[in-house]
């Protein structure tokens, strides 16, 4: 039920291992691509808001070469519960990565991707432990507009307003009425996104909860703000500790300029990446914030001559 009137739907060329394993007292989702190779690094691939680890198929397909490739679906997203949270701190997401690294035994560094949210996690954990990262790759993860002490009161202010309306059930995600109409919205918000594509993905971002009810597979809870503020000095403190080589990768389309309307811009961001020590940055052409999506062949291509 929900996959009538389904179209073709994308054919994935390296299939992935769906498993569980325990991170932190969660019982973490996790796809692993290839065989681990002792010669050969892992390669960890994170994923960004709302958005799950599957995500990263149409890359991974598109690697000439085979890896041995982590991606967790993050706590709240995906297949991965928050086990109850009404609320998310972004240093969990560095705790749960250094804690998915220990249960799989990786000893040696890693190749570390993150898109987006995941982009700006793997920046700090590239930091914090940079004796784990063999090379570090964001795509599109630009962090946030700096704010000022004097933002703190609104701040807490929102926040306490905000878990207040989770609690009345006011922060609801959309329900869908078809696994169709899931693809179709994919496919509003990335125009790129082919109709294969989008059906494939659609089958992994979101689930059926009732019959003929499909909703995203991302906790409402995520939308609330985080009540600490974003310091653009403690940021830079921590870029100039990445000893990683590091490759940034942007789209084509100014996703900043769409969010932020000026309010936090590319050459503001740019001014910033000036403070980590080895950084190449590469735009890639015809793409939106899902680089990943639009440009799999091209951008599996740039990670690949990084490597």
């Amino acid at each position: 039920m929900g996959f009538r009137n389904i179209g073709k739907m994308y054919s994935i060329k390296r299939a992935s291992n769906s498993v569980f394993v325990p991170i932190r007292g969660l019982n973490y989702h996790v796809r692993e691509w290839g065989q681990r190779q002792a010669n050969q690094p892992p390669m960890v691939l994170l994923h960004g808001w709302m958005d799950v680890a599957a995500s990263y198929q149409f890359m991974v397909d598109a690697f000439t070469q085979d890896y041995f490739i982590i991606a967790p679906d993050w706590r709240g997203f995906g297949l991965t519960a928050s086990g109850g949270a009404d609320n998310f701190w972004f240093p969990d997401y560095l705790a749960d990565l250094d804690a998915l690294l220990d249960h799989y035994g990786i000893d040696t560094p890693i190749h570390l991707v993150g898109h987006s949210m995941g982009g700006n996690v793997a920046m700090l954990y590239a930091a914090v432990r940079p004796q784990r990262v063999r090379r570090l790759i964001n795509l599109e993860g630009f962090g946030l507009p700096g704010t000022r002490p004097d933002h703190a009161p609104a701040r807490y202010t929102q926040w306490l307003d905000e878990l207040a309306q989770g609690r009345r059930g006011e922060l609801g995600l959309r329900h869908y009425d078809s696994l169709e109409a899931v693809a179709q919205r994919l496919i509003k918000t990335n125009p790129r996104l082919s109709s294969d594509k989008a059906r494939w993905l659609a089958a992994h971002w979101a689930a059926e909860t009732a019959p003929g009810q499909w909703q995203i597979l991302g906790e409402a809870a995520h939308k609330i703000i985080n009540p600490q503020l974003y310091r653009v000095d403690e940021m830079l403190a921590v870029f100039a500790r990445i000893s990683a080589p590091m490759l940034m990768v942007e789209a084509s389309d100014d996703s900043m300029a769409q969010w932020w309307r000026g309010k936090y811009t590319l050459d503001e961001f740019h001014e910033r990446l000036k403070a980590v020590p080895h950084v190449t940055l590469q735009r890639l052409p015809e793409c939106s914030h899902m680089l990943h999506h639009d440009q799999p062949e091209l951008l599996a291509l740039l990670i690949e001559q990084f490597l």
